[in-house]
């Protein structure tokens, strides 16, 4: 067992000595693993969709806020992600991705949630609105991708993602954060293995293939409640991201820039995204 993969382990074990339940489920023809908390709170249930590279692990920290608030906790991994298994029933993409979250909601979560994307997760959890609108009770986006972008932008991106040796690795952690935490950066070079799985450069390379991009019209027609959440020290995905949400989210959707967040807040700055998404319910009468 290497330093890293015994970390992310302790992390489980510690969330599951406070309550939360770790187990794996067999949904979409794939093995995966997910975290459920049960709440105190009479809101809907709360659906936390990691990025490309991350875990459930990343929304660890944020559990138990939420629970006080909302019915249910739920965290998946992606297939090839955290504690799933790899993607099997063909090349992995981004749509077997979404695949695998849609049955998630059909098999697992069985009602209409507050859906929590980040990254990645982020445009996965719009395409879920999109499609399928009866699992989803409100949307929040936090640095989600998904945006079209300019060749050259998009290459760019990408190529944060190509990780070849630990300064590299170093270079990408440093992206993540407002201010990246000093043993993150310590172990870069056990990093680089969350880069440089299968999973993530095959998810990389169909993206520099395709530039795929969600469809505007699909972001627009939104109906549900919408926050957007884009951190001040965003500087890992391109300002053209934000531009375009600007340009195509509904008229009802929050946006909000936040001094002190990153890419990914849930990690950083976990209990202010909390009571970001706590005010939001409120608000919107979840």
């Amino acid at each position: 067992m290497d330093l890293m993969d015994g970390m992310q382990k302790a992390m489980r074990r510690m969330l599951m000595v406070r309550g939360v339940q770790s187990s794996t489920v067999r949904v979409g023809g794939q093995v995966v693993h997910h975290y459920q908390l049960e709440g105190q709170g009479k809101g809907p249930p709360v659906l936390l969709v990691h990025g490309l590279g991350g875990s459930a692990n990343g929304f660890g920290r944020t559990f138990f806020g939420l629970a006080r608030r909302f019915s249910r906790v739920l965290a998946p991994d992606l297939p090839g992600h955290g504690f799933s298994s790899e993607y099997r029933g063909g090349p992995v993409s981004v749509r077997n991705q979404f695949d695998v979250l849609r049955a998630y909601c059909e098999q697992v979560v069985r009602e209409p949630a507050l859906v929590v994307g980040n990254s990645l997760g982020g445009a996965l959890a719009v395409t879920l609105a999109a499609e399928c609108p009866q699992w989803v009770k409100a949307l929040a986006l936090v640095a989600p991708a998904g945006a079209e972008l300019p060749e050259p932008v998009l290459g760019a991106l990408l190529g944060a993602f190509s990780v070849r040796t630990t300064e590299d690795a170093r270079a990408l952690t440093k992206r993540l954060f407002h201010k990246a935490p000093l043993p993150a950066l310590w172990l870069a070079s056990e990093l680089r293995k969350f880069y440089t799985t299968n999973t993530v450069k095959a998810l990389t390379q169909e993206a520099l293939e395709t530039r795929a991009s969600l469809e505007p019209e699909a972001v627009r027609n939104l109906a549900m409640p919408v926050l957007f959440l884009w951190g001040g020290s965003e500087r890992l995905l391109p300002p053209e991201i934000l531009a375009w949400y600007r340009t195509h989210l509904p008229v009802h959707a929050e946006v909000h820039v936040v001094e002190g967040f990153g890419h990914v807040p849930q990690m950083e700055r976990p209990d202010e995204l909390v009571s970001y998404l706590t005010r939001f319910a409120d608000r919107t009468g979840l």
